[in-house]
Protein backbone atom coordinates (compact mmCIF):
# COMPACT_ATOMS: atom_id res chain seq x y z
CA UNK A 1 0.00 0.00 0.00
CA UNK A 2 1.51 3.60 -0.82
CA UNK A 3 0.64 5.95 2.17
CA UNK A 4 -2.29 8.04 0.26
CA UNK A 5 -4.04 4.31 0.07
CA UNK A 6 -3.42 4.11 3.88
CA UNK A 7 -4.61 7.24 4.50
CA UNK A 8 -7.86 6.92 2.18
CA UNK A 9 -8.28 3.32 4.36
CA UNK A 10 -8.67 5.05 7.28
CA UNK A 11 -10.65 8.15 6.27
CA UNK A 12 -13.14 5.23 4.77
CA UNK A 13 -14.04 4.86 8.46
CA UNK A 14 -16.12 7.98 7.97
CA UNK A 15 -15.30 9.54 11.41
CA UNK A 16 -12.64 13.01 11.12
CA UNK A 17 -8.77 12.09 11.02
CA UNK A 18 -5.23 13.38 11.22
CA UNK A 19 -1.90 12.17 11.02
CA UNK A 20 -0.30 12.44 14.48
CA UNK A 21 -2.71 14.71 15.78
CA UNK A 22 -4.74 18.11 15.24
CA UNK A 23 -3.83 21.15 15.53
CA UNK A 24 -4.27 23.26 18.76
CA UNK A 25 -7.87 24.25 19.06
CA UNK A 26 -8.47 22.13 15.37
CA UNK A 27 -9.57 19.05 17.18
CA UNK A 28 -13.27 17.69 16.43
CA UNK A 29 -15.84 16.51 18.81
CA UNK A 30 -15.31 12.52 19.35
CA UNK A 31 -15.11 10.03 18.43
CA UNK A 32 -12.17 11.10 15.79
CA UNK A 33 -8.97 9.23 14.73
CA UNK A 34 -5.82 9.88 14.63
CA UNK A 35 -3.11 7.54 12.88
CA UNK A 36 0.75 7.56 13.08
CA UNK A 37 3.69 5.29 12.44
CA UNK A 38 5.78 5.03 15.20
CA UNK A 39 8.53 2.82 14.10
CA UNK A 40 9.42 0.10 11.09
CA UNK A 41 9.94 -3.59 11.54
CA UNK A 42 11.53 -3.98 8.09
CA UNK A 43 12.69 -6.98 6.13
CA UNK A 44 16.23 -7.21 5.16
CA UNK A 45 18.14 -9.40 2.74
CA UNK A 46 21.77 -8.87 1.98
CA UNK A 47 22.47 -5.99 4.33
CA UNK A 48 19.14 -4.05 2.08
CA UNK A 49 15.73 -3.22 2.90
CA UNK A 50 14.47 -5.73 0.62
CA UNK A 51 10.92 -4.74 1.64
CA UNK A 52 9.85 -1.58 4.13
CA UNK A 53 7.16 -2.23 6.97
CA UNK A 54 5.57 0.07 9.18
CA UNK A 55 4.24 -0.14 11.92
CA UNK A 56 0.69 1.51 12.11
CA UNK A 57 -1.15 2.79 14.53
CA UNK A 58 -4.95 3.90 14.50
CA UNK A 59 -5.63 5.71 17.65
CA UNK A 60 -9.81 5.94 18.05
CA UNK A 61 -10.83 8.80 20.79
CA UNK A 62 -13.57 8.69 22.21
CA UNK A 63 -15.75 10.59 25.08
CA UNK A 64 -17.90 7.21 25.90
CA UNK A 65 -17.13 3.77 25.25
CA UNK A 66 -18.24 3.42 21.85
CA UNK A 67 -18.33 -0.26 20.51
CA UNK A 68 -20.10 0.68 17.19
CA UNK A 69 -16.95 3.32 16.33
CA UNK A 70 -14.58 -0.07 17.33
CA UNK A 71 -16.32 -2.25 14.91
CA UNK A 72 -16.06 0.32 12.19
CA UNK A 73 -12.41 0.26 12.91
CA UNK A 74 -12.05 -3.23 13.46
CA UNK A 75 -13.86 -4.05 9.78
CA UNK A 76 -12.08 -2.02 7.76
CA UNK A 77 -8.63 -3.64 8.60
CA UNK A 78 -10.41 -7.01 8.45
CA UNK A 79 -11.38 -5.48 5.09
CA UNK A 80 -7.62 -4.94 3.88
CA UNK A 81 -6.96 -8.26 5.24
CA UNK A 82 -4.28 -6.64 8.23
CA UNK A 83 -3.72 -7.94 11.55
CA UNK A 84 -4.15 -5.99 14.46
CA UNK A 85 -3.54 -5.91 18.46
CA UNK A 86 -5.81 -3.87 20.33
CA UNK A 87 -5.55 -2.19 23.81
CA UNK A 88 -7.81 0.64 25.31
CA UNK A 89 -6.64 3.48 27.98
CA UNK A 90 -9.03 6.37 29.77
CA UNK A 91 -6.84 9.01 29.37
CA UNK A 92 -8.43 11.22 32.45
CA UNK A 93 -6.71 14.35 31.75
CA UNK A 94 -8.73 14.58 28.68
CA UNK A 95 -11.40 12.82 29.68
CA UNK A 96 -11.88 10.53 26.95
CA UNK A 97 -11.39 6.93 25.81
CA UNK A 98 -7.96 5.87 23.75
CA UNK A 99 -8.76 2.96 21.83
CA UNK A 100 -5.15 2.09 19.86
CA UNK A 101 -4.81 -0.23 17.03
CA UNK A 102 -1.42 -1.80 16.24
CA UNK A 103 -1.01 -3.11 12.93
CA UNK A 104 1.82 -3.08 10.14
CA UNK A 105 1.31 -2.25 6.51
CA UNK A 106 3.83 -3.03 3.56
CA UNK A 107 4.42 0.60 2.18
CA UNK A 108 5.10 1.03 -1.23
CA UNK A 109 6.43 4.05 -2.96
CA UNK A 110 3.69 3.55 -6.34
CA UNK A 111 0.75 1.49 -6.70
Amino acid sequence: MTEQEIFQMIKSIGLPVAYHHFEEGQSPDPPFLVYLYPGTNHFSADGTVYQGVNQLDIELYTDKKDLEAEKRVEAVLKEHGLFYEKTETYLESEKMYEVLFETEVLINEQS
